[in-house]
This record gives structure tokens, C-alpha cells and sequence, in this order.
């Protein structure tokens, strides 16, 4: 057998060289409908290029495909969860639970505060539940309807949504990546959680003056117009606060750590019996069904889970929000997400990710260039690995050694792990995080991007504390 060559680090950055001009010049050219197929294809070429320098290295076709394998291995919760949050999305709609929390949205949320009122709520829901991506499979879909019932940019709320989620997400003690990053710097989790505090409060205080700047430059709809959204989904479905009941024990059976699969499938149950108890009129449209019965009934609780379906409205604006695609909305995503894993175990396997690493570490002498090395580190592995749970393992382990012989207490790691690699997952298309979102909420990544402004700043206020040396505690538990 041949030698194994080391990469150099021109080659392990090449593929992300052509993987960025190449997305750039799809997006250019297809713009939304990028992700339709066209970007699946270029990361799959990206995969390919990586590939060949690992056969230029002597690195094995079979450990290429074996990385790759194991990489595929990692989404397959991702990818269940993703189908069950489409049959859950399907089921809800038809059961009219996510109407109704239009419905009394619209009743009692003022316009023109709506926007920091959907970080709020957002936040309220992640802190509680741990979970960002519960969040916007529930009141997310709920807010973005909202929103463009009042006439607001969807990209707008999904901006402030996934703002709000990630928020909770950082501080929620039931949060697995808050869990996973404490652990990985060997820190306590509620120092952790304590630490967390000083980068990500001024982050939601600014990210609160930009959405409540834009919600006060929106012309939203008048009250009146908001009067007849409000009578024409009473018009289309029955409406009524027990329809609450299923999303509330969703929300209780997260908080007692139910695994999100076990949840999400409860979830889709219990709207399919809502549906049947609650909807009859919605059942013999589905249907296709003159009465009532237990064939209609099978035909239009599957076809909310499995397929696309629209509930028809007088009103344009809620015509278009009452559809759901089921399971086969998720197909795209999915898709998206096994082609970024090519992608990842591909540069895994020839040792560019260490390679990245380790040019990094080489630079990270002073306490600035230690941190800003690591925000490095976890931005690029989750461009490149597709995963916010490897943006935190691998930097994690990789600059654990240095932050202690530097001298710096393990919460400074833990929490710029958590600062650049947790919130910068969702702004990635290809990162299962990004595509999940995408996917859930109706929006592009690139259209909500620059909406999500507590993701990117959490990040920005890590290096700021790290440049002015501010709050950086040392071994010695003295705060500088």
C-alpha cells in the first residue's frame, strides 16, 4: 500500500474555495429555487474535488465512502424528525390548531409591536422547551402566519423567530448544545449558562431595538382588515381555545426530556384526532367525500401527514397560508442535508477539518487569537461538516488544551463554542440546522439571513469582549 500523504492546507481550503464561488453562482442564477436541486448537485461536485486530493494523497476510496457513511449516520434523527415535523405541520392545520393561533394572534397581538413580541415569544418557548427547532415547528408557523396576515415580510419574522429560538436555545439548562458545550470544555452548567449572559444579553437587547425599529416602520394592515382575517378563518374552521390542548402537552412532554421523535409523533397523532373531532367539514374537503365517514376520514388525516394540502379561503392572504406539504415538503431538505454529509465526510476523511484545525492553533498565540481561532473554526466546520454538534465537539477538543495553558478558565471556551457554533448553524443553507428552518418555516436561509440578528451578532460580541479583554475569567477565578 501506498504512503498516506498529509494535506497542505492550500488543499484543504480549495474544495470550500469552489464550493463558495460555485453556490454563489447557482444562487446568482436559480436564487430561490437553488435549493430545489441545483445546490444539492454543487455540494455533491464539492464532495467530488475532495475526493480527488484524497486519491492524490493516497487516501482509499473505501474510507472516503466509510466517513461518509458515518457522517449519513449522524442525520438519521435529523432526517425522522424533519418528516414527522411535515406529517405534525399537515395534521395541525387540519385540525385547525395552527388557524387558531392565527386566529388569536391576530386578537391580541399589536402590530405594531408584533416583531419584538415574536422574539419574546420565540425565546420564551426555546427557554422552556431546549429546543429551537420545537420552536419553530410550533409557535414559529404560528408567528409567520401572523405576520403576513398583518402584511408583515415573512423573512422579517423568520428573522426575529429564529432570533428569539436561539436565544432560549443558548440559555435553556434543557438544551442539548448547551449541555454538549459545557461538557466538552470540562465546565459546570449553570457557570456555563452564567457566563453566557454577559455576550448574549447585550446581543438580545440590540437584537429587541432593530425588530421593534422595523416593527415601527412597517405599514401594517388596518384593524379592520385584521377584523376580517379574523372572521374568515372562523368562516373555514372551527375555532376554539381546547384546540391549545395538543400543543401544550407537546410543549409538557419536552419539558420532561420526551425524545423529540416520541413528541413530534404524539404531536401528529393528536391532530389527526382533533381533525376527526373537531373538523368534519375540513375531513369531506381533504376527501374529496360528500359525508362523513371512516374512509374519509383515513383518506384526509394520510393526506395531511404524507401530501400537500390547501384549505380553501375567500381570502387570499389565508388561502396561501393554509397549506401544508406533509412528509414530501421534507423531501427537499433532506436531500439537501445527505449531499452536505458527502460533502463533510469527504473533507473528514482526506484531513482537511484537521488540517483547518490546526492552521488555526498555530496562530493562536494571545487570548484574541486563541478565541477568535476557535469562532474560526466553528464557523468553517459548520460550512463544511454540515453539523452545529460537530461546529462544537471538534474546535472544542481541538482548543481545550490551549485555553488552559493559556490560562483561561473553561468557561471562555465553552461559551464561544456556544456563541459561534450553536447560533451560526441556522444561517448556513447546506447545515442540517439552516436547511431545517429553511424547510419549517417557509423561507430561504439566504432571504432570513440577514433578519436573524442575534445570530450574528453573538458571535460579533464574543471577539469585541475578547479584543478589550473584558470578562475573560481566568484559571485563578479572577475576572479581567
Amino acid at each position: 500500500m501506498k504512503k498516506t500523504k498529509k494535506i497542505s492546507l492550500f488543499y484543504s481550503l480549495f474544495p470550500i474555495l469552489i464550493l463558495v464561488v460555485l453556490l454563489s453562482i447557482n444562487v446568482f442564477t436559480y436564487g430561490d429555487a437553488s435549493l430545489d436541486g441545483s445546490n444539492q448537485f454543487i455540494l455533491l461536485i464539492g464532495g467530488f474535488i475532495a475526493s480527488l486530493i484524497g486519491f492524490k494523497n493516497n487516501i482509499s476510496f473505501k474510507l472516503i465512502i466509510e466517513k461518509i457513511g458515518k457522517n449519513l449516520k449522524t442525520t438519521t434523527s435529523p432526517i425522522l424528525i424533519l418528516l414527522f415535523v411535515g406529517a405534525l405541520g399537515g395534521t395541525w392545520l387540519a385540525s385547525g390548531i395552527i388557524p387558531a393561533m392565527i386566529f388569536y394572534g391576530l386578537k391580541i397581538i399589536n402590530p405594531t409591536i408584533f416583531l419584538p413580541t415574536a422574539v419574546i415569544l420565540a425565546a420564551l418557548t426555546s427557554l422552556v422547551t431546549g429546543s429551537s427547532w420545537s420552536t419553530s415547528a410550533t409557535i414559529g408557523i404560528a408567528l409567520i402566519g401572523i405576520g403576513q396576515a398583518m402584511g408583515i415580510n415573512p423573512e422579517i419574522t423568520a428573522g426575529a423567530v429564529i432570533s428569539g429560538a436561539y436565544f432560549g436555545d443558548k440559555l435553556s439548562p434543557l438544551s442539548d448544545t448547551t449541555n454538549l458545550a459545557s461538557a466538552i470544555a470540562e465546565c459546570d452548567l449553570f457557570s456555563h449558562i452564567k457566563y453566557l449572559l454577559y455576550t448574549t444579553l447585550p446581543s438580545i437587547f440590540l437584537t429587541m431595538i432593530v425588530f421593534t425599529y422595523f416593527s415601527l416602520s412597517i405599514d401594517s394592515i388596518s384593524n379592520n382588515n385584521v377584523s376580517e382575517f379574523i372572521i374568515s378563518i372562523e368562516e373555514v374552521f372551527f375555532i376554539s381555545p381546547i384546540l391549545f390542548v395538543v400543543p401544550i402537552l407537546i410543549i409538557i412532554m419536552i419539558i420532561y426530556k420526551t425524545p423529540p421523535l416520541v413528541a413530534l409523533f404524539f404531536g401528529t397523532i393528536l391532530g389527526a384526532i382533533f381533525t376527526i373531532i373537531f373538523q368534519p367539514e375540513i375531513i369531506k374537503y381533504i376527501s374529496n367525500e360528500n359525508e362523513l365517514n371512516i374512509r374519509s376520514c383515513y383518506v384526509a388525516v394520510v393526506n395531511s401527514i404524507i401530501d400537500t394540502i390547501q384549505i380553501q379561503s375567500d381570502n387570499e392572504v389565508l388561502k396561501n397560508l393554509f397549506v401544508s406539504n406533509g412528509m414530501k415538503g421534507m423531501l427537499g431538505t433532506i436531500w439537501l442535508i445527505i449531499c452536505a454529509m458527502v460533502f463533510g465526510g469527504s473533507m473528514d476523511a482526506i484531513g482537511a477539518l484537521d488540517k483547518i484545525t490546526d492552521s488555526l492553533l498555530k496562530i493562536a498565540k494571545s487570548n484574541f487569537n486563541l478565541i477568535i481561532s476557535t469562532v474560526s473554526s466553528c464557523i468553517i466546520i459548520n460550512t463544511t461538516a454540515s453539523d452545529q454538534y460537530l461546529s462544537i465537539i471538534l474546535p472544542g477538543k481541538m482548543f481545550k488544551n490551549s485555553f488552559k495553558k493559556n490560562k483561561l478558565a473553561p468557561e471562555n471556551l465553552s461559551r464561544t463554542l456556544e456563541d459561534s457554533g450553536t447560533v451560526t448553524s441556522v444561517l448556513i443553507p447546506w447545515n442540517t440546522c439552516g436547511a431545517y428552518q429553511s424547510s419549517v418555516l417557509g423561507i430561504n436561509t439566504f432571504d432570513y439571513l440577514f433578519f436573524s440578528v442575534f445570530n450574528w451578532l453573538s458571535p460579533i460580541f464574543t471577539i469585541i469582549y475578547s479584543y478589550f479583554n473584558f470578562k475573560i475569567k481566568k484559571i485563578q477565578n479572577s475576572l479581567s
